[in-house]
């Protein structure tokens, strides 16, 4: 039986597992996804061992995904342009490669399971980490009117932004543009701490949408802000996980799952 996993520090917390033997039964593919947790020195010497025991492919989490993005001998574009790597699996020739999934996992989540429109859109962006990075690409694929990027190191905003176009800005948590945003997307880690980044309820557009890109008790600071802020809607990045997982398992298997018949399925084991 084919072998998957996830490595991350921790993973313990994770439902990976639970939603790739879904995505097995659905589509009758016959394999085993374990989730391991991987001390930092060991990453690569780990993904050495799985490959060469014969495993297929690889989920890589925090706080893995850059040392996925340098390690993997080739990588995606969009594994580049977000300088993460979150999918690792051996080409025909043996090549390992890497790619990055969060940033059409987000974008599905959002355009088709959530019905929310990108384009002609201002969006901000909280936070300006690997999180942040990986959802940039797709995110402006789909032509945002304006995306800014907030942070509270302002230059590394700054930085991140001018890796793109004119319509991307980037700044610190003082000075916050002259914008009023259709949707806000936290980025940060602050909810695992139990903490928001709330930006000035000014900012916010009159039917505007909260997403938070972690899920469960992590997400529930930001998502208590926005709801208390009048946001539409507001959402955690459980679609996103479920869809970046959605299309690891095309790029692995060549097969894309249903991921409604997940979402809907999941509710009993999600955090």
């Amino acid at each position: 039986m084919d072998r998957y996993a996830l490595f991350g520090n921790p993973v313990a917390h994770s439902v990976s597992p639970q939603i790739h033997a879904a995505f097995a039964a659905q589509t009758g593919q016959a394999l085993r996804y374990e989730k391991r947790e991987v001390a930092p020195a060991d990453f690569r010497s780990a993904v050495d061992d799985f490959f060469t025991s014969g495993g297929k492919g690889l989920n890589v989490t925090l706080p893995f995904k850059a040392d996925a993005c340098t390690y993997a001998a080739r990588v995606t574009p969009r594994a580049r342009a977000a300088a993460a790597a979150n999918t690792l699996w051996q080409d025909s020739d043996g090549t390992l490669t890497g790619d990055n999934t969060d940033g059409i996992g987000f974008v599905r989540d959002l355009a088709v399971n959530s019905l929310i429109r990108i384009d002609g859109k201002n969006i901000l962006v909280l936070g300006a980490g690997g999180a942040a990075r990986g959802i940039f690409g797709p995110l402006l694929e789909q032509h945002p009117a304006r995306l800014h990027i907030a942070n509270r190191t302002a230059a590394r905003a700054t930085e991140l932004a001018n890796c793109y176009g004119e319509h991307v800005t980037g700044g610190g948590l003082e000075n916050w543009p002259d914008t009023r945003f259709d949707l806000v997307v936290n980025a940060t880690a602050a909810g695992h701490g139990g903490a928001a980044v709330a930006p000035p309820a000014e900012l916010l557009a009159r039917a505007w949408f909260g997403y938070d890109l972690s899920y469960g008790a992590a997400a529930k600071p930001f998502l208590d802000w926005a709801r208390t802020h009048n946001a539409a809607r507001v959402l955690d990045g459980w679609g996103m996980l479920v869809e970046q997982a959605a299309e690891s398992f095309y790029l692995w298997r060549g097969v894309r799952p249903n991921t409604t018949e997940v979402l809907r399925d999941g509710r009993e084991w999600r955090p």
